[in-house]
């Protein structure tokens, strides 16, 4: 009685979820993103945070290379202990140069998400609404998608643009 009991249940779900009817969607958010008058904004915050590491990164480099010339003009007088002092003092400065190179890409990597997560969550908003106003059942990531039978029936990109309020370019401008 049990067992046809729960059968029953599983069936009566089974029915009810597939007489709901599935809308897939699927959008670009990069395209979406790069479209965003905030994105440019953006783009020249991260490119000012990563010139200051480079202007840093640059500097330590000329100064790594000036010791390393002047060593090198001045090992054949420099005693064997002093030479080794003064390699090792060099292989240091060159890690430490490498170190000071892999922070300074983290951080950048952190800073661009830090400033860009905003966006991206304007976007999912804008998604979200498009979705149920339309009433997509599910969107996907266009990038993701190995095959569209019709293209044009599922792409919700300038629906979501539209509800950013960010005009899309035209078609046939883009195609020229």
């Amino acid at each position: 009685m049990k067992k046809g009991l729960i059968l029953i249940l599983a069936l009566g779900l089974f029915y009810t979820a597939s007489a709901q009817e599935t809308k897939i969607g699927f959008t670009n958010a990069d395209y979406v993103l790069s479209l965003m008058p905030e994105s440019k904004e953006v783009q020249s915050q991260v490119a000012a945070y990563e010139k200051q590491f480079s202007n840093s990164i640059q500097q330590k480099y000329q100064d790594f290379q000036q010791q390393v010339a002047e060593y090198q003009q001045n090992a054949p007088t420099m005693t064997e202990q002093v030479r080794a002092e003064k390699e090792q003092e060099l292989q240091g400065l060159q890690q430490s140069l490498q170190k000071f190179q892999q922070d300074a890409e983290q951080s950048i990597a952190r800073k661009q998400q830090e400033l860009y997560q905003p966006l991206y969550e304007k976007i999912q908003n804008a998604i979200d609404k498009v979705a149920e106003e339309n009433g997509y059942t599910h969107v996907l990531r266009a990038e993701a998608l190995l095959y569209i039978a019709d293209e044009e029936s599922g792409d919700i990109s300038e629906l979501v643009l539209n509800k950013l309020g960010v005009e899309a370019p035209d078609a046939s401008a883009t195609d020229e």
